[in-house]
């Protein structure tokens, strides 16, 4: 075996039981512990997860109850106390009111009525009411009732008489005006 080639001992020496692989490496160990759950350990933690699930659902369930039932109560005192600051206005023209009626002096009665009417105007423009005294505009049946139609010099469909004073609060009619509008011209 002396005359062997270089390439020869390498191949010899590969083959040698010194250089192989042992056996016991290359195939499975004994005893080797299983590293995946059993099916009883999977559904013990899907059942984990699950009750952890549900328990937040409730929560987040009850968190929106008491959110929607806290909003309507919210909305209850709104509606409730609405008016609070516009009746605390309107006490300034029952006092005056109160005070006129008191005197028993006529030319004070009539100071006290337009202190009244002065202190009822303020309130409304606190609340923002706006009078509507639509003579000479063009009517509109969203601000105007029309209560009669008479023959004037005025276009047709034109204010030409107010009955009673509309109001407006916010941009929205609280009471129509009462009026008269103008009939079209006969040809």
């Amino acid at each position: 075996m002396q005359d062997q080639t270089p390439n020869e001992e390498a191949l010899l020496s590969a083959e040698s039981p010194a250089n192989a692989t042992p056996p016991e490496a290359t195939s499975a160990p004994e005893h080797q512990t299983d590293t995946t759950p059993s099916l009883e350990e999977l559904l013990r933690q899907a059942e984990l997860n699950a009750a952890e699930h549900h328990d937040a659902w409730l929560r987040a369930k009850a968190e929106t109850e008491n959110t929607r039932r806290r909003a309507q109560e919210d909305i209850l005192k709104a509606h409730k106390f609405a008016v609070e600051k516009f009746a605390g206005d309107l006490l300034a023209v029952k006092d005056t009111l109160e005070m006129a009626l008191a005197d028993q002096n006529p030319d004070s009665l009539r100071s006290g009525v337009e202190m009244t009417l002065k202190n009822l105007v303020s309130a409304f423009e606190k609340a923002a009411i706006v009078e509507v005294n639509p003579v000479g505009e063009k009517f509109d049946p969203h601000k105007h009732q029309a209560m009669a139609m008479i023959d004037a010099e005025q276009p047709a469909n034109t204010v030409v008489q107010v009955f009673q004073k509309g109001y407006l609060i916010a941009d929205r009619t609280l009471r129509p005006a009462m009026v008269a509008v103008a009939k079209a011209k006969d040809a």
